[in-house]
């Protein structure tokens, strides 16, 4: 189990409305085609020196099986006793210590925000780092059965300083017909200062005896690296809400023949929204929500499998975490469509004259009587109204039908999808994914 490690919070990179591809990416990967890019992209880290030795040893898909047949679908390895799972933590070196993370306490909440705020994913060129709001890393941290022993910190043991963190939150995943328990993995991050002390495999070890230890053998996480092995790759693509901000710091580009002012032109939005009925949801709304979520999921590959406390949890709205809104038929007063995003700033590097990139990010979306390219672009005016400076969202699910029509372009950013100790044998489309990890 690794880090739910996004690619880079600077998605850069949309130098007008239908930018290029960078000449050093490969089209995402799921199918008989991915799979020779997933290739591709695995020679290409061999070349580098690359090499998984932890993960060769972990029950994941090997590299070395793409294309194998006669591996089945499903769990790679049985479960064991958990009597014998180990009992005591795994050693750390001398001078740390584990500790759990209660996030219901505000000092610990504190300096764990502090400690991701500081440490934790940075785009390439350093100009943007997440973050996470304690708002945020409280709704991602405490989900219906959560366990308080899944959120793992390390301390320095001579001042109790935290230095290190990763958690997990139990989930239900359907995979297939088959719905499987699982912890999903994520926020690992190790103080900068001590990237060279070897504490994540531990901590990733860690993280797996405590899963295990509840009788579930199963993760889901994604990272910005190719590791063994995706089950799909995903490219995250970006509208410009606030493009003179963004130009301004370096998170896009003015594209070739254009001026500020086309550009501001080009991605205005209307002051309102236009579909009748579309409105924010509400607690009345969490069974018709369930019943049009499952529904549409279900006709996805891999997808989460909701119930009512589920929905309540990730979609009522929170104020600068989730917001989500739904659209309620004037004539029936059924829920017939939905959508919803999730606040993710990261912080401005070294500008003088910002400080904060305001992301809403795509979270589900369901249309069956509105376009969804209608649905979606009612969702940027909300997050427009808002003062949000850009809207990201992944190629997975229906996105890709609206993405270049509402004015988003590519980014550089590939997330890759990965499952623990279970395997799906043929790579997955973006379209086939009907998950998102935060």
């Amino acid at each position: 189990m690794v880090v739910s490690d996004s690619p880079s919070p600077g998605g850069h990179r949309t130098p007008g409305p239908d930018p290029k591809l960078p000449s050093d990416t490969h089209p995402p990967l799921g199918g008989a085609t991915e799979a020779e890019a997933l290739s591709r992209q695995v020679q290409d880290s061999l070349v580098l020196g690359t090499r998984h030795r932890f993960w060769e040893t972990q029950p994941v898909g090997q590299f070395k099986d793409l294309g194998d047949t006669s591996l089945p679908d499903g769990p790679i390895e049985p479960p064991t006793p958990r009597s014998d799972v180990k009992q005591d933590p795994y050693n750390l070196p001398a001078p740390y210590e584990w500790t759990t993370c209660d996030m219901d306490d505000e000092q610990t909440c504190d300096e764990v925000y502090g400690l991701l705020a500081l440490n934790y994913v940075e785009d390439d060129d350093s100009l943007f780092r997440f973050n996470y709001t304690k708002e945020f890393l409280c709704w991602a941290l405490r989900p219906p059965g959560y366990f308080k022993a899944w959120h793992i910190g390390v301390r320095v043991k001579a001042t109790k300083k935290l230095v290190a963190f990763i958690t997990g939150v139990p989930a239900r995943i359907r995979i297939r017909d088959d719905v499987v328990r699982m912890a999903e993995i994520n926020f690992l991050c190790v103080h900068k200062k001590l990237r060279s002390k070897r504490l994540a495999p531990v901590m990733i070890k860690e993280v797996t005896r405590r899963v295990h230890l509840e009788n579930i053998w199963q993760a889901a996480y994604t990272a910005g690296v190719i590791l063994p092995t995706p089950i799909t790759t995903s490219r995250y693509w970006h509208r410009s809400l606030n493009p003179k901000k963004l130009i301004d710091v370096q998170f896009s580009r003015l594209g070739a023949r254009m001026t500020m002012s086309r550009t501001i032109k080009l991605y205005k939005l209307p002051e309102s929204t236009v579909t009748p009925g579309f409105r924010k949801m509400e607690l009345r709304d969490v069974p018709p929500v369930t019943r049009l979520l499952r529904k549409y999921l279900s006709k996805f590959v891999v997808a989460p499998d909701f119930d009512e406390d589920d929905v309540e949890h990730w979609l009522l709205p929170r104020e600068n975490v989730i917001n989500s809104y739904l659209v309620e038929s004037p004539e029936t007063h059924d829920i017939t469509d939905f959508c919803s995003f999730y606040t993710l700033p990261s912080s401005i590097l070294n500008n003088p004259n910002y400080t904060v990139l305001k992301s809403a990010y795509s979270y589900y979306n369901v249309a069956t009587a509105t376009p969804l390219p209608q649905l979606m672009n009612d969702a940027l005016i909300a997050a427009k109204q808002q003062d949000f400076d850009v809207f990201n969202a992944l190629d997975a699910m229906e996105n890709e039908t609206f993405l270049k029509e509402l004015k988003f372009g590519p980014g550089d950013g590939h997330l890759h999808y990965y499952l623990y100790n279970y395997r799906v044998r043929n790579g997955l489309k973006p379209s086939e994914l009907g998950l998102v990890l935060l």
